[in-house]
């Protein structure tokens, strides 16, 4: 197994434009579409059992995400799909542009669907305890709903509520004719 060695997002840069280096963005789809470095190639975490990546003779890949934390969580299933050395954007897609360096951005792109679920459940959660207080108690079982349906969704990996705000026709892709 080979291990990966963390970059900083300065020596990455130099090596992406030397063509020594690939990077590979590890976040979803809907992720990349909002917001992305230029010549990122899309890798989403959920399809790596299916992955087929390959790399010219001399380059190696380097893998981000947003903060970092989700390609240290997957650094092993990472470093398998590749044979040779394998790297990490330290601090992911954040430090990137923290240091000045350009990513392209898609404002008309929709809100990231786990941003979406986050915002919905917690407001689902606060009208139920609200209206659990100011109308009736039953409404406290909107919040257990979600706080079940959340769990359900950590324990499983299947979320409900993504599936369902991801047919929502903002989050539909637009097809060019």
């Amino acid at each position: 197994m080979t291990s990966i060695t963390m970059l900083d997002p300065q020596s990455v840069a130099q090596r992406v434009k030397e063509g020594q280096a690939v990077l590979i963005d590890i976040r979803e789809a809907d992720e990349y579409a909002r917001e992305h470095i230029e010549g990122a190639q899309s890798l989403p975490v959920s399809l790596l059992d299916q992955a087929e990546l390959t790399l010219e003779v001399g380059q190696h890949a380097v893998f981000h995400c947003k903060s970092g934390m989700r390609t240290e969580a997957y650094c092993v299933r990472l470093s398998e799909i590749i044979s040779g050395d394998t790297y990490m954007l330290q601090g992911g897609l954040e430090a990137w542009s923290k240091a000045g360096l350009g990513t392209v951005k898609n404002k008309d792109a929709p809100m990231e669907i786990n941003r979406q679920v986050q915002i919905t459940a917690g407001s689902i959660t606060v009208a139920g305890v609200l209206l659990g207080f100011a109308v009736h108690p039953g409404f406290f079982g909107l919040s257990l709903f979600i706080g079940a349906g959340l769990t359900f969704a950590g324990i499983s990996g299947w979320c409900g509520m993504a599936k369902l705000l991801a047919a929502m026709p903002w989050n539909r892709t637009q097809s060019v004719n």
